[in-house]
């Protein structure tokens, strides 16, 4: 449950927060007292959900890619509000697909430029702004993709790994500024990047939440909430000794499922399931 005024007088931007979990995250900056400045590449979307939730919120269309539109999108943050406090690295999308002999060296720049990339440039801009208000939080959304290969497609995968390796240098870094910074890694979230279509309907996450329920032990799949009470812990001061962590909120995924739960043809002839010790 969100904690009322827990940051009153904060400061937050959140990237890719017109949707999913970002929309999420930035619900409960507002509800918890912040002022948030949504940073979206579908602008409109991200200003009628600034409209909803009034004066503390505002939006600015932003490409994470391009180093000019953070630099833009910090400026506007500390122009609005008066400062920076906490910068979540969110925004995202699938990036490229299918075999690694099939991609092209743009589909590789353009999911690094997206998932990386971005990262560094929000890092990068976002710290001199928090560090004049003498400390605060960044996170980064990575995934439980960069812990468990097969999850993801490759260069997802591959480009999240990149998120957490940066996560934990760029924290011995940011120390000294008092600056703290996070992962957080989701895993099934019903929102529309986890569909594949950024129009998805409530009856198609619906039928996500319903068919993929059974691959986490908890039963059933996240929802941006869960990954909004994380990222809001992390930026708070209730985690004021955290730093260079990446915490995976999925369900329990990333270590299941149990082995009774796996598919039958691979329980019955895994030879862990027939081992047996030796004579003695």
């Amino acid at each position: 449950m969100p904690i009322p005024d827990r940051f009153d007088g904060k400061v937050a931007i959140v990237t890719g927060g017109a949707s999913g979990i970002g929309a999420g995250t930035v619900r409960r900056f507002i509800d918890e007292g912040a002022s948030v400045l949504i940073a979206d590449l579908n602008g409109d979307q991200a200003s009628a959900l600034a409209d909803e939730l009034g004066e503390r919120a505002a939006a600015l269309r932003t490409d994470v890619s391009k180093e000019e539109d953070i630099a833009a999108a910090v400026s506007e943050a500390t122009d609005l509000f008066g400062g920076l406090d906490i910068m979540f690295n969110n925004a995202g999308f699938g990036g490229a697909l299918g075999p690694l002999v099939e991609a092209s060296v743009d589909d590789f720049d353009l999911t690094f430029d997206v998932l990386v990339k971005s990262v560094f440039l929000g890092i990068k801009h976002a710290t001199p702004a928090i560090a004049e208000r003498g400390g605060g939080s960044i996170i980064n959304t990575a995934s439980i993709c960069a812990k468990r290969p097969g999850w993801g497609p490759h260069l997802y995968s591959a480009a999240k790994s990149a998120v957490l390796a940066l996560t934990e240098t760029a924290s011995l870094e940011l120390a000294e500024s008092n600056i703290r910074c996070n992962a957080v890694c989701p895993g099934l979230i019903a929102t529309p990047l986890y569909v594949g279509n950024p129009k998805a309907t409530e009856e198609q996450l619906a039928a996500v939440r319903e068919s993929d329920a059974s691959l986490q032990p908890l039963g059933r799949v996240g929802e941006p909430g869960d990954i909004a009470a994380a990222v809001a812990f992390l930026a708070s001061d209730d985690a004021a000794w955290v730093t260079g962590q990446h915490f995976s909120i999925d369900g329990g995924m990333n270590v299941g499922p149990k082995f009774e739960d796996w598919p039958e043809p691979f329980r019955t002839t895994h030879p862990i399931r027939h081992h047996r010790p030796p004579d003695r």
